[in-house]
C-alpha cells in the first residue's frame, strides 16, 4: 500500500460526504490512516496522538465512526487486536485485499497488487459458501 497524498480538504470533504461531522479528531485520525503504509492498531495512532493532546477514548470513537462510515475497514489478523486502514487506495472490490504479518516481527503489509484465487479440484467438502477476508502469516523477507 502506498502512502495517499490527500490534501486536508479532500480530508474533510470525506467525512463531510460519509455523513459525519468535520472534527479536528476525525480530520487528525483519518489523515494518519491516509499515510499509513499499513494498517494501524488503537494503540499505534495512541501512541502518537495521546502526545498531540487527544485521548484514547476519543480515538477509540473516531475509528470507530470512521469504520461504520465506510472510509475505514476493521481488520482482526489473529492476534485479537483490531487494526485500521484507510479504504480509498485500494484496487480491490469495496477495499478487500490479503495481507500479510510476518510471525517473527509482527510486521504487516498490505498486498494490495496480489490476487489470491483457490481452488480444490472437486476433493474438498464445500463448507465455505464467501470468503470475506484473507490472511497469510508465514516470515518476512528480513526474518526469513
Amino acid at each position: 500500500m502506498v502512502p495517499s497524498t490527500y490534501s486536508s480538504e479532500d480530508i474533510q470533504l470525506m467525512i463531510r460526504d460519509s455523513g459525519l461531522r468535520c472534527t479536528t479528531s476525525r480530520t487528525t485520525v483519518l489523515t494518519h490512516l491516509v499515510k499509513a503504509t499499513a494498517p494501524l492498531s488503537h494503540a499505534d495512532l495512541s501512541e502518537v496522538l495521546v502526545p498531540e493532546g487527544f485521548d484514547q477514548a476519543t480515538i477509540y470513537r473516531n475509528l470507530t465512526d470512521l469504520t461504520e462510515a465506510g472510509l475505514l475497514n476493521r481488520l482482526d489478523l489473529g492476534d485479537h487486536i483490531w487494526r485500521f486502514e484507510f479504504r480509498g487506495e485500494h484496487d480491490h472490490d469495496d477495499g478487500e485485499h490479503p495481507h500479510f504479518m510476518c510471525t517473527d516481527c509482527g510486521e504487516i503489509s498490505c498486498l494490495a497488487a496480489v490476487d489470491i484465487s483457490f481452488t480444490d479440484g472437486g476433493k474438498s467438502p464445500h463448507l465455505v459458501g464467501e470468503i470475506n477476508e484473507v490472511f497469510l502469516k508465514g516470515l518476512c523477507t528480513k526474518c526469513a
